[in-house]
């Protein structure tokens, strides 16, 4: 029975290995909640939610997760973007800065930045604090060697640098960090040597798919290829790329980046799904065409998922809110706390106008709402989905002005989220069946009148024509 008792007892162990276990304890976040995200691929940019960490009312936070692989994750909160790696099996005990919160100015900014670090632990060992030295040593010396470095060229210089560099990743150090350091200092080279793309893109065949999510990987891949398929498309014999992405030949293309950059595997697949995905904003490629390459089999029923999830990531991003397709059904509660939905009817197009009522922008294009709804109110129904900001402030400022529109608090901000704004005003135009009718509607102020009855005038009357055929 005893032997039994340990066989168990081993085997529980051995169950449980992976588990990673995420500790904190600070009083400055007491009752916070710190959301980590992880990249959901490495190209289109989307994240998602991995776990939150929840602080009690003593600022002591716990969480456990089954980590097979180094996973990199990151938390914006406050001011600041905490970067950090899960490693298999490990206690991390997080040592956190003392939090500090976004201004008023912070918090209107659209362009702000957080103050991005690498999150140490309480011990001092974790490959995060080797990693957050390794950045800040190179940080220094470049700063240091500025004008040697990328005004001379000084290859002496660099050599001394990277040596330096190097003594922070010894033989033994863990294959996360030496990833991470390698990537940097390739991307480093590459700056101050200002190679070509395609003489140093070869070193991300060697890279581990399992790498491609952190964020040396990100950065350095991403900048490589960074709007490659036009550069390419106006050099000399450029008229084969673009031939072969108006012909949707994926084969060619295939054979461009492997020939090119000297790519090899599904390097190859991840980097065409990079070019392709700049190609579309570039305005110089088929819109169309793109698309069908993103679907193309090659991406979509790739042996590897990261390729797949990319290729479907990578579509539904170019197709949000393109003309003639849904837009998300928004339901809100009005400043009455009745709950209305964008889609209750279906008999006028629908303009929305995301707003923040505390700027005075907004303050000024929500005044100019009146006229819009004076023009267009027989065809047009306004909806404002407000920013959540101070309650009073919101409803004094709507009852001095009784602005004309069903006007709804986004609190927690989902469909600011869901709409993608990043700024305010930011409009959108609906059909009558809630589809987009325009790549870039206009806001009250900077037009939406003149674009919205043009287009009106044209479209009632090329309704009245066909119903009468």
């Amino acid at each position: 029975m005893p032997k039994f008792l340990v066989l168990i007892f081993v085997l529980l162990i051995s169950l449980h290995s992976g588990a990673t276990n995420i500790r904190c304890q600070n009083t400055e976040y007491a009752g916070k909640q710190l959301g980590f995200y992880r990249p959901s691929d490495p190209v289109s940019g989307e994240t998602e939610l991995y776990f939150t960490l929840k602080f009690d009312a003593s600022g002591k936070a716990a969480y456990s997760a089954d980590i097979k692989t180094s996973t990199y994750v990151f938390s914006e909160f406050g001011v600041y973007r905490g970067m950090l790696f899960l490693e298999p099996g490990k206690t991390i005990e997080l040592k956190l800065p003392p939090f500090r919160e976004k201004s008023f100015a912070d918090q209107k900014n659209p362009y702000f930045a957080p103050v991005s670090f690498w999150v140490i632990t309480e011990k001092g060992t974790d490959v995060n604090d080797k990693i957050s030295a390794f950045e800040q040593q190179l940080n220094y010396l470049a700063d240091k060697n500025f004008n040697q470095l990328y005004m001379f060229q000084s290859k002496t210089v660099y050599d001394s640098v990277k040596i330096q560099l190097a003594q922070l990743v010894p033989a033994t150090a863990e294959a996360t960090l030496k990833n991470h350091a390698q990537l940097k200092i390739e991307s480093l080279e590459a700056d101050i040597f200002r190679k070509r793309p395609e003489s140093y893109a070869a070193v991300f065949n060697n890279i581990q798919p399992e790498y491609w999510l952190h964020p040396a990987f990100l950065e350095f891949f991403n900048k490589t290829f960074d709007k490659q398929l036009s550069f390419s498309a106006q050099a000399i014999k450029g008229e084969e790329v673009k031939r072969a992405v108006e012909t949707h030949d994926i084969q060619a293309l295939a054979a461009f980046a492997e020939k090119k950059y000297h790519l090899t595997g599904k390097t190859t697949d991840l980097a065409l799904l990079k070019m392709l995905h700049d190609a579309f904003y570039s305005n110089e490629f088929s819109k169309k065409a793109i698309l069908n390459l993103v679907k193309a089999g090659r991406f979509t029923k790739n042996s590897n998922e990261l390729i797949r999830t990319t290729a479907l990531n990578i579509s539904r991003k170019i197709t949000f809110m393109q003309v003639g397709s849904p837009a998300p059904v928004i339901c809100l509660q009005n400043l009455a706390g009745q709950k209305v939905c964008t889609n209750s009817t279906n008999d006028k197009f629908k303009y929305l106008v995301f707003a923040d009522s505390e700027t005075m922008v907004c303050r000024e294009h929500l005044k100019y709402i009146s006229r819009i709804d004076e023009l267009f109110h027989k065809n047009l129904e306004i909806f404002v989905i407000l920013r959540d900001t101070d309650p009073k402030e919101m409803l004094a400022f709507f009852d001095a002005n009784k602005v004309p529109a069903v006007l709804l608090v986004d609190k927690g901000d989902p469909f600011i989220k869901a709409y993608k704004v990043r700024s305010f005003p930011q409009c959108f135009l609906l059909n009558e069946q809630h589809l987009v009718v325009f790549d870039n509607a206009k806001a009250p102020l900077d037009g939406f009148e003149q674009q919205f009855g043009a287009w009106l005038r044209n479209e009632l009357f090329m309704r009245q024509r066909n119903q009468s055929k």
